[in-house]
């Protein structure tokens, strides 16, 4: 018999999850306590901007003509655990306001709303970011909880996905981690992921805290690189050197790769900043804090670049921002992604803006979710009318869009051909033949 499966939150992960799970050939029955998103979701829409996530969810949801038909949605918990026989639990786990540490209250009532009405066998499988020791604490509480006892299992199987590839990395993931106590467990979770494992996904068992530890090694590894590279331009910047040829330099050392070594204003998003820093504390609750005091440091070199552009910025309109109109190309944290959480373009927009400059953002996509969070900035239609009559253009998000951007038709419409590059994608002798005076983050001036 095959497996059902159902996904609780809906959100990026667990949007793409599901889908993704119908795309495999499973029943999959979705949850959420947000009524509108379900509608939206049943009616093959998507909450967010994902590459090729709306067609792979308009493929599966019931009553879409043409369509599988084996995506659905609801709001019931009760119909959720009569139907399912592996629940996938996908909220969110933000960072606590005020605090480094995580906060597991989303992923806490997800379980407490779904372990009373587990009536038969079934495995509950957390893929949410926690603090290592989380798994342990809710397997006790499904036993608890559970009317069908040590029949209702957990398991930990964290996520890896990477915004504008999400539904990539989820059929054809680079491994899978899963974190079990039984044998039971470990079977159905091959039988889940038996399509990519045949295609030649590792596949990793662990423990509990391995599991957790994962996603959040990963993320400090990561982390750590891009700093380390954003370091390197500082120091490139203080001795003329090009943090571009070092970049490729030591990116030949197959030790260390390209990869993550493209410096500029620094990392942001859902994940990268609020996973270290929740690691951090997490370490310190059981008493390791000194294994990862170096994570500190890698968050101030990430927030330091932000203020570092600023200050460019603040430089390229001669010492100040009062009466300057700054055109800020980029809102998202990445390209490929409507997502603006932490992002360090609209951080710097922001810190000008409330510096006395007239900023005006444009992001291909990004930009209803920027006006939400930063309301008092101005956004243009078009990169063109956000370059209109600007005294200095912030090149913040690496979208493909920008850098195929015609250097002379914006310096016609620009008040002066000056371009900062915060993100070291562009191409500097394209522009300066333009006669645009261009500066990128840790090279030199020309």
């Amino acid at each position: 018999m095959t497996l059902k499966l159902t996904v609780i939150g809906t959100g990026y992960l667990g949007a793409t999850h599901a889908a993704a799970m119908a795309e495999l050939g499973f029943e999959v029955l979705g949850l959420d306590i947000d009524p509108a998103k379900i509608a939206m979701l049943s009616a093959g829409r998507v909450p967010m901007y994902e590459p090729g996530l709306d067609e792979l969810l308009a493929r599966h949801v019931e009553g879409i003509e043409g369509a599988s038909g084996r995506l659905r949605f609801t709001t019931s918990w009760q119909q959720v655990a009569e139907f399912g026989d592996v629940h996938f639990v996908c909220v969110n786990t933000p960072q606590k306001h005020g605090e480094y540490a995580c906060d597991m209250s989303y992923v806490d009532a997800a379980i407490e709303s779904l372990a009373p009405h587990l009536t038969r066998p079934a495995l509950v499988v957390g893929k949410s970011t926690v603090p290592v020791g989380s798994a342990a604490r809710l397997a006790d509480r499904i036993a608890e909880l559970a009317p069908a006892g040590d029949a209702a299992e957990l398991a930990w199987n964290p996520e890896f996905l990477r915004e504008g590839f999400a539904v990539e990395d989820t059929l054809h993931p680079d491994r899978i981690v899963v974190g079990v106590r039984s044998e039971r467990a470990e079977k159905l979770l091959r039988e889940v992921y038996a399509t990519p494992v045949a295609e030649g996904t590792p596949f990793v068992v662990a423990d509990y805290p391995t599991a957790e530890l994962v996603k959040n090694a990963a993320n400090s590894f990561l982390s750590t690189k891009i700093s380390f590279i954003n370091a390197m331009a500082e120091v490139c910047e203080a001795a003329g050197g090009d943090v571009v040829k070092l970049a490729e330099a030591i990116g030949h050392d197959e030790r260390i790769g390209h990869k993550f070594l493209r410096a500029g204003i620094g990392f942001g998003g859902g994940c990268l900043p609020k996973d270290i820093r929740a690691f951090m504390a997490r370490a310190g609750e059981l008493g390791a804090d000194q294994a990862l005091t170096f994570l500190r440091e890698v968050d101030s070199i990430n927030m330091r670049r932000r203020g570092h552009m600023v200050e460019l910025a603040r430089e390229a309109c001669g010492g100040g921002f009062l009466g300057k109109r700054i055109a800020v190309l980029g809102a998202t944290f990445k390209p490929d992604s409507d997502d603006v959480r932490d992002s360090p373009a609209l951080n710097v927009a922001g810190q000008i803006h409330l510096q006395g400059g007239q900023v005006t953002v444009y992001d291909p996509k990004g930009m209803e979710n920027a006006a939400r969070l930063f309301p008092t900035l101005a956004y243009a239609p078009t990169a063109l009318d956000a370059v209109r009559g600007a005294h200095v253009v912030l090149h913040l998000t690496e979208w493909r869009e920008f850098r195929e951007l015609d250097p002379a038709a914006l310096g016609e419409v620009a008040a002066i051909r000056r371009i900062l590059d915060g993100r070291n994608a562009l191409d500097p002798q394209l522009w300066r033949n333009a006669a645009w005076t261009f500066r990128a983050m840790g090279r030199p001036l020309a």
